[in-house]
């Protein structure tokens, strides 16, 4: 009972630190100044735990943002499972998924690249991004290399790029997601021929 009772004790810190953390860094103008004394006060916790739960400041940022992204892979996986839209169309629901994403938590994209978060590769959910779009673009006619397209469509959207895009270039999200969804379509091809053949 003991040992159930700490596991829940645990599970408890380990989401009131999340909370705490998400808060912190969505409602700060500067992300880069939320300390872990900082989440470890408004979670309610000793700056230890934070430390012995995530190693590192990256490592609580990595799961923020893991458990922010759990709802829309889940709701992205539906709809991908569901099948109704062509396999252009989900490259690019896809895609538009992700930069959305990236646009809505841009403070947290910036304290991850500050905390040294900015190589996609290193993170856990870079694998299942580029798997569901591997699987789809393997059913869009003429696509030759179905991993590598992948890989180079998902660095069109890498979190440092979208921070550099939005807060330094002054890019309007609208506009950025209308550049990505051009090039969408300029790397697969955007002929009618090919699009009445999917359907």
């Amino acid at each position: 009972m003991a040992q159930r009772t700490e596991r829940a004790d645990a599970l408890r810190n380990r989401e009131s630190v999340l909370a705490a953390a998400d808060a912190l860094f969505a409602d700060s103008s500067s992300p880069h100044s939320v300390s872990m004394d900082d989440i470890a006060a408004a979670a309610g916790v000793g700056k230890g735990t934070l430390f012995r739960r995530f190693g590192d400041r990256a490592g609580l940022i990595g799961a923020v943002i893991a458990a922010r992204l759990e709802p829309l892979q889940q709701a992205v996986q539906e709809a991908q499972d569901v099948g109704r839209s062509s396999p252009r169309q989900r490259v690019r629901d896809l895609l538009d998924a992700s930069l959305r994403f990236k646009i809505e938590n841009l403070q947290l994209m910036s304290a991850a690249e500050d905390a040294g978060l900015s190589n996609p590769y290193q993170a856990a959910h870079y694998g299942w991004w580029h798997e569901t779009l591997r699987v789809a673009l393997d059913q869009v006619p003429g696509v030759h290399d179905a991993e590598f397209t992948a890989h180079a469509l998902l660095a069109a959207i890498r979190a440092d790029l979208v921070v550099h895009l939005i807060n330094d270039q002054k890019t309007a999200p609208e506009c950025l997601r209308a550049s990505l969804a051009a090039y969408i379509d300029k790397v697969l091809g955007n002929s009618s021929d090919a699009t009445q053949h999917e359907q």
